[in-house]
């Protein structure tokens, strides 16, 4: 039995739901490890799936297949990321107050408890301060209230593709001190308590305190609190430094996400992402076949 992630890697619900849909209908998905390309299969069938964890910018084509998800038996929750970041580095994203309806009503069919909002990452530069990333915290958080019970948040981790795609864009980023995060992040402790939510640093440990706790982006313990009639899957399995995920089986593969937020570390660029996604065989076993998962 294993948690299902889909997926950190790229952005299943928005942009391959046919593709997921057809998996769970055939009853397994492969992919390929991204370190090395070993192939791997995993069971899509409601009898060896614990629960599926979610992660998208827009629920709204899932949202269509929810009932049927439903009546299949399958136990999910789901990571949506709101930030309205503006056009800056976010050039795709729909607009939040979409983003916001969308999240009420997966809420209400699932459950408050089953959707968590992502407020990440936190990209600081001369024009976006924190004053301006508070405010937008405070906009979003009043709306999603009663709707959510957790919120992530992360500042961002500028790895060398993604320092790349920012300078070609022209935007100055700038590395906050850690008074400066530290600063933020108890502002948006104290807005997200009075929104009834638990704000969730994810691999930040020098923020962790009695009002900001380390974040389980795939946390056992939740899953097994909210599908008590399944086995606990509580193993380990942190991803880098500070996770403090559970061990889960990842189906989705990197540059594939057509969304082309300049921050994102999944995608090289946004045009070879458009490619695969306009190649990618929705009854293909793998989300991209293994030539384009190699080139476009």
């Amino acid at each position: 039995m294993e948690i299902i992630s889909a997926s950190r890697r790229t952005d299943i619900p928005a942009f391959y739901m046919q593709w997921f849909m057809q998996r769970l209908k055939e009853g397994s998905a492969s992919y390929p490890n991204p370190f090395g390309g070993t192939l791997h299969k995993v069971s899509l069938r409601p009898a060896d799936v614990h629960s599926i964890v979610f992660w998208s910018k827009h629920y709204g084509p899932l949202l269509s297949h929810l009932g049927e998800l439903l009546d299949g038996g399958y136990r999910m929750c789901f990571h949506y990321t709101i930030n309205n970041a503006l056009d800056l580095l976010e050039p795709h994203v729909p607009p939040w107050k979409l983003s916001v309806r969308i999240f009420k009503e997966l809420a209400s069919t699932t459950s408050p408890r089953q959707v968590f909002w992502r407020f990440d990452p936190i990209v600081l530069t001369h024009e976006l301060d924190g004053r301006f990333y508070l405010a937008r915290f405070r906009e979003i958080g009043s709306r999603l209230q009663g709707y959510t019970e957790r919120c992530y948040f992360s500042f961002v981790s500028l790895y060398g593709k993604t320092r790349s795609k920012m300078r070609r864009a022209g935007i100055s980023w700038r590395e906050p001190s850690p008074q400066e995060k530290k600063e933020l992040a108890l502002a948006m402790a104290e807005a997200a308590e009075g929104f009834g939510m638990k704000l969730m640093a994810c691999c930040q440990e020098e923020l962790l305190g009695d009002v900001i706790q380390g974040a389980k982006c795939v946390d056992g313990e939740l899953l097994s609190e909210l599908f008590p009639e399944q086995p606990p899957i509580l193993t380990p399995r942190p991803s880098r430094p500070g996770c403090g995920c559970s061990a889960s089986r990842d189906i989705g593969m990197y540059d594939s996400c057509p969304m082309g937020c300049l921050y994102c570390y999944a995608n090289q660029s946004r045009e070879l992402a458009l490619t695969r996604f306009k190649n990618h065989d929705p009854l293909g076993e793998m989300l991209l076949s293994r030539i384009s998962a190699q080139g476009p």
